[in-house]
């Protein structure tokens, strides 16, 4: 049985355990999932969900902060509410092999755990962070190994969200067994691919992956039974045997825009062809991709969700602007005639030869046809951000400055950084959460 070594790492990790690398991907990850839950605070999805938890799902003893809100809900609910904050955003780190998120129900799964602790360090704080990435991605990737549907990520995320509470809360390894189990049992095995072909709200699972692993904690503590978790003890024991060598959360990927990363590729692939136009407009454009990227089939997304998982009105959003943000994906962005007529324009082509290289590489190809009779062709290209072409800490800080400055202002936007660069041993954990919570 796996269940002591898995056990043993979540109650006895220790930041001195956790190599440099993996923390400052840690920083990295942390400062980024921040920027797009501020984002994610204006979305409709956001706010709903928040308004949500706040009027409905509260505590008796009045509860924790909800990320980005600053009312009240239950732990349960405040992380729900966060993870369905970061999910709206389609702009959060990510997992290849998974397929899907772990951070996006970490964060908020932590915070929730944590606001009001006292005596809690910085270095706990990234301990915790790094400890939910690791359960979270081995999960997913034992789920994905064992079953033959594509599960939303919030049916192996919700694993990572337990593991730190049962940290937190001090659960001993048998409570700590029937965590996992029952965060396992109750987190949303729903389909995927029916979000990506039928986007909504929905979006990754995420938030109920959150709230079935911050659930499963509080009833395991009181002794209530769900173990054992099939993808840790009984399912893909290899993804478990190298857990405190190989640290997953080093192995991210970043996006550079705030839509599905199976459109990116195809989108970084125009860009790099737009600056050749010159004086000549676009005649024809051929998208070739993978077949999960191929499925991003909408043309005229009525909201931002249908726009996040829209590859042919991302990619002529960056053609006609030449990049894509929250201004293209949302709001007045929706209703642009010159992205709508060119997304209806574009030819959409499944490559097999690319769909074999699926998850672990995503590529696409673009050829644009001008005005001029000149034919563009991009070659074959993945996105920016994958471990083997990380983002710059550069890129990053702008992509927070983007997302969060017209959210938190000037002020807020320049305190968080500092803090999540400050995040090690002696430094108390409150400045930063009450910059998170407030």
């Amino acid at each position: 049985m796996r269940a002591p070594a898995v056990t043993d790492f979540i109650l006895g990790l220790r930041y001195k355990d956790i190599p440099d690398y993996a923390l400052r991907e840690a920083r990295r990850c942390l400062l980024d999932l921040v920027g797009v839950a501020a984002a994610g605070s204006q979305t409709k999805t956001g706010r709903m969900l928040r308004g949500f938890a706040h009027g409905n799902l509260g505590s008796p003893d009045g509860g924790v902060r909800i990320l980005m809100d600053g009312r009240r809900a239950s732990p349960a609910g405040a992380a729900m509410a966060g993870a369905a904050m970061i999910d709206s955003v389609d702009a959060h780190d990510g997992y290849r092999e998974t397929k899907g998120h772990a951070g996006v129900t970490v964060l908020p799964a932590l915070a929730a755990f944590a606001d009001g602790e006292a005596g809690l360090d910085m270095a706990e704080f990234l301990t915790r962070l790094v400890l939910g990435y690791e359960i979270a991605i081995r999960a997913g990737l034992a789920l994905h190994a064992s079953v033959a549907d594509y599960h939303t990520s919030g049916a192996w995320n919700a694993l990572g969200a337990a593991a730190i509470g049962a940290r937190t809360r001090g659960l001993d390894h048998e409570a700590t067994r029937h965590a996992l189990g029952i965060a396992e049992y109750w987190g949303p095995r729903s389909q995927m691919m029916r979000v990506i072909d039928h986007p909504s709200m929905l979006k990754d699972g995420s938030a109920m992956g959150a709230f079935a692993g911050v659930v499963a904690v509080d009833l395991a503590a009181e002794g209530f039974t769900g173990a054992p978790a099939a993808t840790v003890e009984l399912d893909g024991g290899e993804f478990w045997a190298d857990l405190g060598a190989n640290w997953c959360i080093a192995e991210q990927y970043m996006k550079p825009y705030p839509v599905c990363r199976w459109a990116q590729p195809a989108i970084h692939a125009a860009l790099t062809l737009r600056p050749q136009f010159g004086e000549a407009s676009i005649e024809t454009v051929r998208v070739e991709t993978f077949h999960q990227g191929y499925r991003l089939a909408m043309r005229a997304p009525a909201d931002t969700d249908q726009a996040q998982y829209s590859l042919p009105f991302s990619v002529a959003a960056a053609l006609v602007h030449g990049e894509v943000g929250m201004a293209q994906v949302d709001g007045a962005g929706l209703a642009d005639d010159a992205v709508l007529k060119l997304s209806h324009a574009i030819e959409l082509v499944e490559d097999e030869s690319m769909s074999a290289r699926f998850p672990g590489e995503r590529v696409a190809r673009v050829v644009i046809g001008l005005s001029d009779g000149r034919t563009l062709e991009s070659g074959t290209l993945a996105a920016p951000g994958d471990p083997e072409d990380p983002l710059s800490d550069n890129h990053l800080a702008a992509k927070f400055d983007s997302l969060a400055g017209p959210v938190l202002g000037a002020e807020r936007a320049a305190r968080i950084p500092e803090l999540v660069v400050a995040l090690g041993p002696g430094a108390p954990a409150a400045p930063l959460l009450d910059a998170l919570l407030e």
